[in-house]
């Protein structure tokens, strides 16, 4: 098909781990069909009437540690102007993050956004899920600490975490006999006005916690994270090790069920994660596992993410 512009919303390149993220893997798909990419950070757009606009970068891209891009010439654009915005900014899913997703509505789905903006503003990971209860473990989102106490008492052995966080960060394994909780909640109420997720924990998590990709709704791809010995998270930010996997009749099954909402919605690349048998957690932000698919498994999801927009913009 013909060359598309695509303009790719995220973190500082120089900060990214080129061995391991998911958005360097598509720019560099994207370049090697020869699309045009252009880079720009969040506080590089604004809106001005009724035009959006960024201060972009052409760059291009190459898999050497060090010297992974080049920038061209700083150039001022009406956003509209691109074939395709890729949103893979990383949370926290703060007010910022999601003032930038009403921002991006103004062109969407004229340029093509991925993810839909309205939908990742309305199914934040931890959000979403709790719409598919029946696939997941016990669960609360709450301010109300009698009620957390009280899922504690009930529970015994639990995870909490902040609602809007990303890569394991704050999360905290409470076991029976922590006296620890009350000082928890403390420290994540004063430092914040949103509640917290607390899940029961799942023995199967030291097993592992597999991501697996969906595509249009359709899983293409997984990974299993291994925690690392003495931690209760998986995440791959937070030390937890990948190694390859295959996909149970269980996780077929939830993937089955979320699939035709994912698709629905516009949320063109996500990552679940399951926990023996159930989901905990919906990622439609900038889901990561690209790479280690296509070490393990020789996948190129990338390349099926880029078809798929392709096919759009064709269409």
């Amino acid at each position: 098909m013909a060359s598309l512009n695509i303009a790719v919303q995220m973190d500082p390149l120089h900060s990214i781990d080129i061995t391991g993220d998911s958005t360097f893997a598509l720019m560099l798909e994207a370049q090697a069909r020869g699309h045009g990419l252009w880079h720009y950070e969040v506080p590089h757009m604004w809106l001005d009437g009724a035009v959006l606009k960024a201060r972009v970068k052409p760059v291009t891209v190459q898999a050497v540690a060090g010297a992974h891009f080049e920038f061209g010439p700083e150039e001022e654009i009406d956003l509209a102007s691109m074939d395709v915005v890729l949103m893979r900014q990383d949370p926290p899913f703060d007010m910022a993050y999601i003032t930038a997703t009403h921002l991006l509505e103004h062109i969407h789905p004229r340029t093509l956004v991925v993810n839909n903006p309205a939908a990742v503003r309305n199914a934040p990971e931890k959000l979403l899920v709790t719409h598919f209860p029946q696939l997941m473990p016990p669960t609360l989102i709450s301010w109300d600490r009698r009620a957390i106490r009280a899922f504690r008492a009930l529970h015994q052995d639990i995870i909490v975490k902040p609602l809007f966080g990303n890569g394991g960060i704050g999360v905290f394994r409470i076991k029976p006999d922590d006296e620890n909780l009350g000082s928890l909640l403390d420290m994540f109420f004063t430092a914040s006005r949103e509640p917290l997720m607390v899940q029961r924990y799942e023995p199967a998590v030291r097993k592992g916690d597999k991501r697996i990709i969906l595509i249009d709704g359709e899983p293409l791809g997984a990974i299993n994270r291994v925690p690392a010995e003495g931690d209760s998270r998986s995440n791959m930010h937070a030390g937890g090790i990948a190694e390859p996997t295959r996909l149970t009749a269980r996780e077929q099954e939830i993937c089955a069920a979320i699939g035709p909402t994912l698709k629905a919605q516009g949320l063109l690349f996500t990552g679940i994660d399951v926990i023996g048998d159930y989901l905990t957690e919906i990622n439609v932000t900038s889901p990561t596992g690209l790479q280690q698919i296509a070490r393990f498994d020789k996948l190129n999801l990338a390349g099926a993410i880029l078809d798929k927009i392709e096919t759009i913009r064709a269409g």
